[in-house]
């Protein structure tokens, strides 16, 4: 469990790290390139997201395989056969991806964004440039995988808030010294991308045992394999597909402007991912041994708890974010204009995110289990009914319309697909998770809002409404853990307020 603990902490501050990277600096990269420009960088995001649905399950299956493998001590030569054999495939899927875009960069250019500040010629040498990024991005996240596999998470985050500090902190030196273009902009996430794939590179391969023998491309290993990377390759590709179609439909049917307004609410929004992903990373492999070993009891407990951190570490952003998103985002950018265009798209994006955020408990049970189906299904049919609602609720009601597609997707998830996982595992757990795991830290962060809101003062200067909303949502936290029935008693124990006698090691 300590191993756990350390885990999840070290890939949260990673996590915020980058976030708080990002959250810096985007009002920045707007003052020297423009809102258009900004609107560019978000087809960059997407693309780079779409484009990593080429990975088939590869990284995730690393992944498992290194785990697996490093659990014997005379498995040395199969960790590195594994790795050569999958690496030359994904050296091959990279490559490809570099020459793809650099084939479409012209009809992205002329015929799919709408600029009226960057040229078509601008817009297609930045196009140009993102295919060599994205490509060494790739390249990143699969041998992250390995890396995860090994349980080098510690290492791993050092070199992720390594690289987000030089890539956010280098990009507005050459902005502001260099050249305050959007091709300066890329130039430099290229530079980054291929620094941190080649950092993961070399650590990875020097984690791996030694071995007297060379490491060799084996297709003995893709045939071992396929499976379990085909059923992780369904669901990260519907997943992402899921995540992302939004961003694609939207950058056509939308002008450039308005579709940087769009993806900066949807930036804040997805946030939250930065709490729930290394929370999800750390409980999986705790959750699949219990499931291996049937430990139904120590299971539902876990389960429960895990649920309950979930809560408590995004229902207080969502919340305080829906009430006060004007403030907040005034805060942050200090743009009336661009606030005013913004905060109504992240009332709404919140609320769908945070959603998203609380089923991720649930999912890790499902993977668990291995049961893929429900999760490749759940989000193919999603697909087929999110598609043509996006095109309809944005000719009808605009980029707010699309907006509440994703409130709408989620609160099925919430609603519907607990009941299909719980139908199946745990049976009957449903009801704690909505009424210990979720209502009572909701509550509780509605109620403080709710509070602050009343009694806020606008007029006041930016310092202290930036103290007064730091103060509550510190008390919104504070209350939602009281409210939480478990998770309490492992933090005040922890911290050694209260003697209580439940600890966070029965779940062991």
């Amino acid at each position: 469990m300590s191993l756990l603990k350390k885990n999840i902490f070290f890939n949260t501050l990673s996590s915020f790290w980058s976030a708080g990277m990002s959250l810096i600096f985007i009002p920045i990269y707007i003052h020297f390139m423009g809102v258009e420009a900004y609107g560019l960088i978000g087809v960059f995001l997407t693309t780079q997201v779409m484009f990593s649905l080429l990975d088939m399950g590869i990284s995730t299956t690393l992944n498992r395989e290194m785990a697996r493998l490093s659990a014997y001590p005379d498995k040395a030569q199969e960790m590195q056969d594994l790795l050569r054999t999958l690496e030359f495939i994904y050296w091959g899927i990279a490559f490809l991806v570099m020459i793809a875009v650099f084939v479409c960069a012209p009809l992205i250019s002329y015929k799919w964004v709408h600029g009226e500040q960057l040229s078509p010629a601008v817009i297609n040498q930045a196009v140009m440039i993102m295919g060599s990024a994205i490509a060494f991005q790739l390249l990143t996240g699969f041998y992250s995988g390995g890396l995860l596999g090994l349980q080098e998470q510690v290492l791993l985050s050092g070199v992720n808030i390594f690289i987000s500090t030089l890539r956010g902190a280098g990009v507005i030196i050459i902005l502001w010294l260099v050249s305050p273009t959007i091709q300066a902009f890329f130039i430099w996430q290229l530079f980054t991308n291929f620094l941190q794939a080649l950092l993961l590179f070399l650590l990875l391969w020097h984690r791996i045992p030694a071995n007297n023998s060379s490491p060799t491309f084996r297709i003995s290993v893709l045939k071992r394999i396929w499976h379990f990377a085909a059923g992780i390759s369904g669901i990260t590709v519907t997943g992402l597909i899921l995540s992302q179609i939004d961003k694609v439909i939207l950058s056509k049917m939308l002008p450039l402007e308005l579709f940087g307004y769009y993806v900066l609410a949807s930036t804040v929004a997805m946030s939250i991912y930065r709490v729930t992903g290394p929370v999800f990373s750390a409980l999986y492999p705790r959750f699949t041994q219990l499931a291996a070993l049937n430990d139904q009891d120590r299971l539902t407990l876990l389960y429960h708890q895990a649920a309950q951190l979930i809560s408590v570490l995004i229902l207080p952003i969502c919340m305080i974010v829906f009430f006060f998103s004007k403030e907040i985002l005034f805060l942050w950018k200090q743009n009336p204009a661009t606030v005013e265009h913004t905060y109504k798209l992240l009332r709404i994006l919140i609320i769908g995110t945070g959603l998203n955020g609380l089923m991720y408990v649930p999912y890790a049970l499902l993977l668990a289990y291995g049961w893929t189906k429900l999760g490749f299904y759940q989000n193919l049919i999603s697909i087929i009914i999110l598609v043509p609602l996006i095109f309809y609720l944005t000719s009808l009601y605009g980029v707010t319309g699309a907006a509440f597609v994703g409130v709408i997707l989620n609160s099925f998830y919430v609603l519907v697909g607990i009941h299909l996982i719980h139908h199946r595992f745990l049976i009957g757990e449903q009801w704690l998770w909505y009424t210990q795991d979720i209502g009572r830290p909701l509550i509780a962060s509605i109620g403080i809002a709710l509070i602050g809101k009343l009694f806020l003062n606008v007029s006041l200067p930016r310092l202290q409404i930036f103290i007064y909303l730091f103060i509550l949502f510190s008390a919104s936290v504070f209350m939602s853990i009281v409210a939480s029935s478990q998770l309490k008693v492992i933090i005040f124990r922890n911290l050694k307020l209260i003697n209580f006698n439940a600890t966070f090691t029965k779940s062991k």
